[in-house]
Formats: C-alpha cells, sequence, structure tokens
C-alpha cells in the first residue's frame, strides 16, 4: 500500500477507470454477441444490430479499450458474416 498522497490518489483512480473499463469492454462483448446470434437467426433487425455493434467497436477504439487494428478486424468479421447471410 502507498505511503505517499499521490500514490494513494493514483490507486484510487486506477480502481475507478478499471471498473469503467470493465464495464464498458463487458457492454462491448455482449453487443457483439447479440450481432452475431441476430445474423444467425436471420432477425430482421440484424443490419441494424450490427450497425450498433461496428457503432459500440468504433468507440471503444476511440476509448483506447480496443486497438485499432482489433477493432477494424472484430469489424470486418461481423460485416462478412452478414454479408454471407443475405
Amino acid at each position: 500500500m502507498p505511503n505517499i498522497k499521490s500514490a494513494k490518489k493514483r490507486v484510487r483512480v486506477i480502481e475507478t477507470k478499471t471498473a469503467q473499463n470493465r464495464a464498458l469492454k463487458s457492454n462491448l462483448k455482449t453487443v457483439i454477441k447479440k450481432a452475431e446470434a441476430a445474423i444467425a437467426n436471420a432477425a430482421e433487425d440484424r443490419e441494424a444490430v450490427v450497425k450498433l455493434a461496428v457503432k459500440k467497436i468504433d468507440q471503444a477504439s476511440a476509448k483506447g479499450l480496443l486497438h485499432k487494428n482489433n477493432a477494424a478486424r472484430k469489424k470486418s468479421s461481423l460485416a462478412n458474416k452478414l454479408n454471407a447471410s443475405v
């Protein structure tokens, strides 16, 4: 445990940011799974769900939760699955 005041604050800040990142990443995974399920079940709104997933992926990439190549790979994968289902 740190003794210096600024180090104690850094610990608190990091805990807060870790919780936020964990929540955002969990939400991202949920959205991606919903998009893949919509594609697999040939749902009527699958294009809208995929569009939302792509938006969430872009947001996560902008916040630094995902590397830009990882985000591009996830978006490409969703697009390929969507195009194959149509």
